[in-house]
């Protein structure tokens, strides 16, 4: 049977969310009777939270339809997410919310979500475009039910997005390997902490902790008299945490909405033993013989004097090797480059604190520069300083006309 915990004001939501990004394709576009299947089996297995987003391709409007199609508008909760990178000012608030709204076949939002936050100056724009206001009203009317953020960027920024607004939840990425990047576990329990549900994406890292697992790592869970498949040990190791609220699948066949469900009705925090612990952490030491920095993401190195942001670095650099370059270099973009503050390893000035605190005697100066210069051959730094040059622009604009 579905289990279920609790948001901010105590409604049961299903600890397996829909995760609508990754719907089944027809072609280039969404496969909907084939989606339909699979959804409303999840929807009669217990699942009641479904997640999209406004540049989801087809994705709004394809669960519109099948919600509509079979009237359970009632019966479950729909999160979407404001487009904030595409926001000007409280006109295209508006606009870019009742676009959704008709896309989805529903006069409100159970679960909004600023998306992709990554610094707080995003969220700070966003309050001179008048969002506060805006929220207040929709939330008097009905339109929205609970206000929350998803986010990509760095812990220290979560936390002050966190920090600086009442907000109903929120959305990170996390799962055994990202435990200390990202918002990460103290970017978890700060949440919880406040009260705050913590809605998990990306929880198999997109199928990698599944499909690109070192071969030696597969054997290892293969041969656990637990009798777990790769995916059933990263979902239990989620709800094993009572912080996690929901964790979102991008289910796209009968057969994982199945074993998603049953893992969601057979888990439970606290469960995990210390055989269970071990275990996983084999797994990870297997992925990170494939790094190419040492770095436990620790922070003890921090803050650097001059910006730089070590931790963040290395986790960049590592998921170039354990992953793909692309990988890394996308990850570098969104918790890095992008930041209002720059933390480029080229600031580093050569002082050496860092190295004098490293619990494990990393080479941090070497280091930095071998990582920077894998991180950003010239395509990715012009790419980077045009971002860069908009969103300070933007920044700017939204400031002097606030």
């Amino acid at each position: 049977m579905m289990q279920y915990r609790s948001d901010k004001h105590g409604e049961g939501l299903s600890i397996l969310g829909y995760g609508c990004m990754r719907f089944s394709k027809k072609g280039t576009g969404i496969d909907i009777d084939k989606t339909e299947q699979e959804l409303m089996a999840a929807y009669r297995a217990g699942v009641n939270y479904f997640d999209t987003a406004y540049i989801y391709p087809g994705s709004e409007a394809a669960l519109g339809e099948i919600v509509e199609r079979n009237g359970i508008r009632d019966r479950i909760r729909i999160a979407t997410k404001l487009p904030q990178y595409l926001i000007k000012n409280r006109a295209s608030i508006d606009r870019y919310f009742e676009e959704e709204l008709s896309r989805l076949r529903t006069d409100r939002i159970d679960y909004y979500l600023m998306h992709h936050l990554t610094d707080i100056l995003q969220w700070e724009r966003l309050k001179s475009a008048g969002i506060l206001d805006w929220i207040a009203e929709k939330k008097q009317s009905g339109a929205v039910r609970n206000i929350g953020f998803s986010y990509h960027g760095n812990s220290d920024n979560f936390l002050k997005i966190l920090a600086d607004y009442d907000w109903d939840f929120c959305q990170i990425q996390y799962n055994y390997v990202d435990e200390t990047t990202q918002a990460g576990v103290a970017g978890l329990k700060a949440a919880a902490a406040r009260g705050i549900p913590v809605i998990i994406m990306e929880p198999l890292r997109g199928g990698k902790l599944v499909n690109r697992l070192p071969e030696q790592a597969k054997r290892i869970i293969s041969g656990d008299a637990r009798g777990w498949s790769p995916a059933e040990w990263g979902l239990r190791w989620l709800w094993n945490q009572p912080e996690v609220t929901v964790v979102l699948s991008g289910m796209n066949s009968l057969e994982m909405v199945e074993e998603n469900v049953r893992t969601a009705s057979e888990a439970s925090a606290g469960a995990f033993t210390a055989e269970d612990d071990a275990l996983l952490e084999r797994v990870k030491r297997i992925i990170r013989e494939k790094e190419k920095v040492g770095c436990t993401g620790c922070r003890y190195c921090m803050p650097c004097p001059k910006g730089v942001d070590i931790p963040g670095i290395f986790s960049c650099y590592n998921t170039m090797y354990t992953e793909s370059k692309s990988s890394g270099r996308n990850q570098y973009l969104q918790t890095v480059a992008l930041t209002a503050q720059p933390a480029f390893a080229t600031q580093c000035v050569q002082c050496g604190k860092c190295e004098l605190h490293c619990p494990q005697q990393i080479p941090i100066r070497e280091k930095l520069k071998e990582a920077d210069k894998a991180l950003r051959p010239l395509p990715y730094r012009i790419g980077a300083y045009i971002f860069r040059k908009i969103m300070l622009r933007k920044n700017n604009k939204t400031n002097t006309e606030s």
